[in-house]
């Protein structure tokens, strides 16, 4: 009998997601591949832009390397859950006046809960994807990611939100690699997508046109409404909340004779709040929804640590405190511009993330 630890890589048909699923091989595992079909049938998905995550292409590509690699290949449907906690989600949150993170929601829900509850149905000990990111067991027994080996490519911000459980079953054997590092390999192995790019923004919204399809999604949206000052005064006319986002400057298309910004978006009375620079700039913030990590339980903590407020942001000191109610108080150090609700906090101790929560 096989006594190998058998593995569900889910592979998006990118070269990072292929290396996974090389190294796990080569570490003895026994390695099954899986592309998740998430989206549109048919010709919407022919729009997708090369190294999208979620089309056709895809699909053709990760086929092609599991053939290379002489692995099993399936195609696994995932449509509802990505509907339901992708989907209704990012339309929900905007039409609410806030910015959404899909990525985050789709890793949580559907790469990981979904897919996993689905791996180990069928008998597999773990899944593993290509993210840049790495798991721990801590001193305290509690499952924590810890930043890549390149700072230019960690995702543990957009992975905060997994479970221990999840964890505790999955692997991510790209975490100690470089960039260049993966992609050298993939070429030195003959791997179709070793200089495949990167899937950049949004994959269920290729044309980039975030109002358009929330529009087409939810069938009506926030109409026209007013552009006001911090003390309500009347500035302009807006196209709808759902074309904007906190600390937003271009495409406002208001002659104020200087650069402006926007600062706050309010659903109740359908106007966006338009300040100066230095309006989008704060050094307090409050969030909820939090996903304990390294930590057994944020709201108990009043100690300093690094938080990043978006992907791209490099991290400042802050101080946490409970604020009731399940939620967390963050005052930081140094402010933060455009503090976005509805985006993600997520709180590091060193390189290892303690958890994170949700905007206010």
């Amino acid at each position: 009998m096989d006594g190998r630890k058998k593995v569900v890589v889910g592979m998006s048909g990118g070269v990072d997601s292929s290396v996974a699923a090389y190294l796990l091989l080569r570490q003895g595992y026994d390695v099954i591949g899986v592309t998740m079909k998430t989206w549109e049938d048919g010709e919407e998905l022919r729009k997708e832009e090369e190294g999208g995550c979620c089309g056709l292409s895809a699909i053709d590509d990760a086929r092609r390397v599991a053939g290379q690699l002489g692995i099993p290949y399936y195609v696994m449907n995932f449509k509802d859950e990505f509907k339901e906690k992708v989907i209704d989600y990012f339309v929900d949150e905007y039409l609410h006046g806030r910015t959404p993170n899909p990525c985050i929601a789709c890793n949580r829900y559907v790469k990981w809960e979904a897919l996993l509850k689905r791996s180990l149905d069928i008998g597999a000990d773990y899944i593993a994807t290509g993210h840049y990111a790495r798991i721990v067991r801590l001193a305290n027994g509690r499952y924590a990611l810890q930043k890549s080996v390149t700072a230019a490519k960690d995702q543990t911000y957009a992975l905060y939100n997994l479970t221990q459980q999840q964890l505790a079953h999955t692997l991510m054997p790209v975490g100690e690699y470089t960039k260049e590092e993966i992609r050298k390999m993939a070429e030195e192995i003959g791997l179709k997508t070793a200089s495949k790019p990167d899937s950049q923004e949004i994959c269920f919204i290729p044309d980039h046109d975030y109002a358009a399809f929330i529009r087409r999604e939810a069938g009506s949206v926030p109409v026209e409404g007013d552009f006001v000052d911090r003390d309500g005064n009347y500035l302009g006319r807006h196209r709808g909340i759902t074309n904007y986002t906190v600390g937003q400057r271009k495409g406002l298309n208001l002659s104020m004779g200087r650069p402006v910004f926007v600062t706050e978006i309010r659903p109740e009375t359908n106007e966006v709040v338009i300040g100066e620079a230095e309006d989008v700039f704060t050094d307090t913030l409050y969030c909820d929804q939090l996903n304990a990590m390294g930590e057994p339980d944020l709201t108990a903590l009043r100690t300093k640590v690094t938080a990043k407020i978006r992907y791209s942001h490099k991290g400042e000191e802050c101080y946490l405190e409970p604020a009731g109610e399940g939620r967390i108080k963050c005052s930081f150090v140094r402010p933060v511009r455009a503090a976005t609700p509805g985006q993600a906090v997520v709180f590091y101790s060193g390189d290892i993330v303690l958890g994170g929560g949700t905007i206010l």
